[in-house]
């Protein structure tokens, strides 16, 4: 049997694959995933379908996939995709559900069903071992909790909770969430920026950029100045990562979230 011809749709499936060693032939919306995402890379040959709420299924039965790959965000889509493919389409994000759990079991089911078992046993245990190395090396930090965030404009944030991939992958890795309410859906947003003083012991993890103008806004900012975790400096700051990917962003979340901490007081 050759090598499977996947096709993804979805970035937490594409990222899937691309953990287990097989790269598709094409995904949807890549000029937005290499220019917002990154990581993992998604090499030039791999055709792009468009967008992923508006795939162009006209050039996906050109690359002839043997598998497309979704999620129930396109269910919508799948009585069209079935009829040029074998569809697999495994749920990730699921309201007050964590979702590292499901991630690392797509590992084993996408394997499986292109019948390359192995591949997925491997990367199991890679990214097993790489979030308990993750684990040990945080050990020194768990006293406090972390509230992490990404920041949009001066006055709001978006706060990821336990239903997302950082709030998930955070427990993983012997950490605490600050955020301890329901989160609609994997993060809760917007938050008033003067709810991280009701957390003072905890640290502020910024996750991305924070665009030119919010930072100019925050750097005005009386409030911003005054919220304990800056007063404190206990701000840190992640690249941008995938918050709906897969165990490749789970373990860039992982390892970036290790480096910021590791050099920081107790």
């Amino acid at each position: 049997m050759g090598a499977p011809r996947l096709a993804a749709i979805d970035w937490a499936m594409l990222e899937t694959a691309i953990a287990i060693g097989h790269m598709p032939v094409a995904a949807a919306e890549l000029i937005r995933y290499r220019a917002d995402i990154a990581q993992p890379a998604v090499p030039p040959g791999v055709t792009d379908l468009g967008l992923r709420g508006a795939p162009n299924f006209e050039l996906l039965q050109l690359v002839r996939p043997s598998l497309i790959l979704s999620s129930p965000y396109y269910t919508r889509y799948e009585p069209r995709l079935a009829q040029i493919a074998p569809v697999l389409s495994l749920p990730f994000f699921l309201p007050d559900e964590a979702p590292l759990p499901k991630a690392m079991a797509s590992l084993p089911a996408l394997a499986a069903r292109i019948g390359d078992a192995p591949a997925g046993a491997r990367a199991t245990a890679q990214a097993e071992a790489a979030l308990d190395a993750a684990r040990n090396r945080l050990a020194p930090h768990t006293a406090r909790p972390l509230a992490l965030v990404e920041i949009g404009d001066p006055r709001h944030l978006r706060a990821f909770g336990h239903d997302s991939l950082f709030g998930s992958t955070l427990t993983r890795i012997g950490l605490r969430n600050a955020w301890t309410e329901a989160t609609a859906f994997s993060f809760l947003a917007p938050v008033p920026l003067d709810r991280l003083a009701a957390m003072p012991d905890a640290r502020l993890v910024v996750i991305g950029p924070v665009p030119p103008e919010a930072r100019r806004g925050l750097d005005r900012s009386v409030l911003w100045r005054a919220l304990p975790q800056v007063a404190a400096g206990r701000v840190h700051h992640l690249p941008r990562i995938n918050a709906f990917g897969g165990i490749p962003s789970a373990l860039r979340f992982a390892d970036a979230l290790t480096r910021a901490l590791e050099g920081a007081p107790a």
